[in-house]
């Protein structure tokens, strides 16, 4: 498919990382959070700070990403190499930061889950997120399947508990709105 993967896999994957940065700071994303400050960790989901500093909540999905693209790519191109593999990876999950950040997804957002004060991720924490799929997808290449089976378990009800919202539920109310999910996830029910 890609034969350019063939060559350089890993500084392939840092340019597409850096492409995808330039991107997004063109489409007019805020560098780092206009609090002025870079966390490590921000907890606290229903705040302006939100998707805008290094880690948060939703970084464990980024890392869900590494296991599904990992086990993607290891059927749908058993010759290609794990550097590889991960190039492909990056360059999906840089897609999706790029489209993710597009008006017409964050207003899907805003519109259909609970992330009304939702306004889209600072280039740091896109690129963060890149770096943390890279670290799931790492994790999958050395960890055994019921491993990192049972982690995306844990990671998906531990942000269920946590902050009312995981991949799954995250997937669901982009695709097709549910009501009752939407109640549950503002404290209701």
């Amino acid at each position: 498919m890609i034969d350019f993967l063939r060559h350089r896999p890993l500084q392939i994957a840092l340019f597409i990382t850096m492409s995808a940065a330039v991107v997004l700071l063109a489409m007019g994303r805020v560098p780092i959070c206009t609090c002025g400050s870079i966390k490590l960790w921000h907890g606290v989901v229903d705040s302006s700070e939100n998707s805008q500093h290094l880690m948060d909540w939703y970084t464990l999905s980024h890392v869900l990403h590494g296991f599904i693209f990992y086990a993607v790519l290891w059927w749908w191109k058993p010759d290609w190499s794990m550097h590889q593999r991960l190039a492909a990876a990056v360059f999906l999950e840089a897609a999706w930061e790029v489209i993710e950040n597009t008006p017409m997804v964050i207003e899907r957002y805003r519109a259909a889950t609970i992330s009304l004060d939702y306004y889209g991720d600072s280039v740091l924490n896109s690129v963060a997120d890149i770096g943390a799929m890279a670290v799931g997808f790492w994790l999958a290449s050395r960890l055994p399947v019921a491993v990192i089976v049972s982690l995306a378990l844990l990671s998906e009800i531990i942000m269920a508990v946590a902050i009312r919202d995981n991949l799954i539920l995250n997937i669901i109310m982009l695709i097709y709105p549910i009501d009752a999910i939407k109640v549950w996830q503002s404290g209701g029910g």
